[in-house]
């Protein structure tokens, strides 16, 4: 037996009449709390359900499944907007990255250029490169050792074992930088950096030699590293040997550094990049500075006078000097926030667009004259750069997919 408390309004043959007379109603949704409860009761074992009404009309009242109909649909409405709302916030944060990413390419491009031209100023006038390497070494030291001091950025904490670790990293550092300077003060920066883009040719020989494998494709994308090279060296309008064996012997330099590093740092992988090459530049100074005063102490003196008359003002040559060493630290600590951002082989195809953005910018400024061929040979040097980063990248997919199935 059903009993139900209903109004009279209702059909009157289906509904028991009730003592009490209520306000006519019509059939609305039904809520679980309310002024006039009612109350159901099943015979067949099923729960009551409690303090149930019926509330006064509305023109949806008539079709009791329309308010069901209409709330799934504003439920459905709020979850598309949610995943709206994420797919939003996700495509945002990209944005975000993609323009911090481009910031930290801009600084590291603009800052090699800077490094580049004032560095080449003040070899024109003062050319003395051992010197202001070490100078360019000292503000890379001081720099940090000011964002240390400061609590600028987390000082690591170094032991004696790191210490002996970083000795062959930072003296192979040392001679790639001041083999660089070297050529720099002899040849013009772009022919400097065209020599420099055969880094890849160096470091697939010496890696091999120490049990690297490579696949075809990685000794293919080396041949026209070479042909360039060759070509931009014969037809080079300021070539002098100084300057060419400079820029090779940098090659080599940084090669093994980047070789040395893998082997003897692994275990400090705690020390971030920034904070790696801070040391090897204070370690580098305390290698290079002694060897200087060596090579070329003796003539500072008279080379200073010289650059001082050359200038006209003593002040236009320091802030050359002063620009060279900053924008040196700097721009290799963009770098080191590039690499720490992006995949090897996005940095490395950055590396490659930044030498032609700092050949093109060197040539624009300095008027150095450019012969056809020499164009062509610098084009297909940092051309096959380009081919190399992208063979051993996918040398790197295959390793570390070995890697994973072993």
């Amino acid at each position: 037996m059903i009993s139900l408390n209903l109004s009279a309004s209702l059909n009157p043959g289906l509904l028991h009449k009730t003592q009490t007379r209520q306000n006519p109603t019509r059939f609305s949704p039904l809520h679980a709390a309310g002024d006039k409860p009612f109350n159901c009761r099943y015979p067949l074992g099923f729960p009551q359900i409690p303090n149930l009404q019926i509330r006064d009309s509305s023109a949806a009242a008539k079709r009791p499944f329309l308010s069901i109909f209409k709330r799934s649909r504003s439920v459905a409405a709020a979850a598309a907007a949610n995943s709206d709302g994420g797919e939003s916030e996700e495509a945002a944060k990209k944005k975000a990255k993609n323009l911090q990413l481009g910031i930290v390419f801009g600084l590291w491009y603009f800052q090699n250029i800077v490094f580049n031209i004032f560095n080449k100023k003040a070899l024109n006038v003062f050319p003395y490169p051992w010197l202001l390497a070490s100078f360019q070494l000292f503000a890379g030291s001081v720099w940090m050792l000011i964002l240390w001091s400061f609590k600028l950025y987390p000082c690591p904490k170094i032991s004696k074992p790191f210490i002996i670790a970083l000795l062959g990293p930072a003296l192979f550092h040392t001679i790639g930088h001041i083999s660089a300077c070297v050529s720099f003060s002899k040849v013009a920066v772009s022919f400097t950096h065209v020599i420099k883009s055969a880094e890849p040719v160096f470091s697939v020989i010496f890696s091999s030699f120490l049990g690297d494998t490579y696949p075809l494709a990685v000794w293919l994308s080396i041949l026209p590293i070479v042909m360039g090279c060759s070509l931009a060296a014969v037809t080079e309008v300021s070539f002098n040997i100084g300057g060419l064996s400079g820029a090779m012997i940098s090659n080599v330099g940084f090669v093994l550094r980047n070789i040395y590093s893998k082997r003897s740092l692994q275990n400090f992988k705690e020390i971030d990049g920034l904070n790696l090459y801070g040391w090897i530049s204070i370690l580098s100074l305390v290698y290079l500075f002694p060897v200087a005063v060596f090579v070329e102490g003796s003539q500072w003196v008279q080379g200073y006078h010289k650059a001082i008359a050359s200038v006209g003002k003593p002040s236009t040559f320091y802030i050359w000097v002063l620009l060279s060493g900053v924008f040196y630290h700097l721009y290799n600590q963009s770098s080191y926030q590039a690499l720490d951002e992006i995949s090897p082989l996005t940095f490395s195809v950055g590396n490659t667009m930044k030498r032609v953005v700092v050949i093109v910018s060197t040539v624009l400024v300095f008027r150095n004259p450019v012969r056809p061929l020499n164009a062509l040979g610098s084009a297909i040097a940092i051309f096959g750069t380009f081919l190399y980063s992208q063979a051993t990248a996918k040398k790197k997919k295959i390793d570390a997919g070995d890697d994973k199935k072993n």
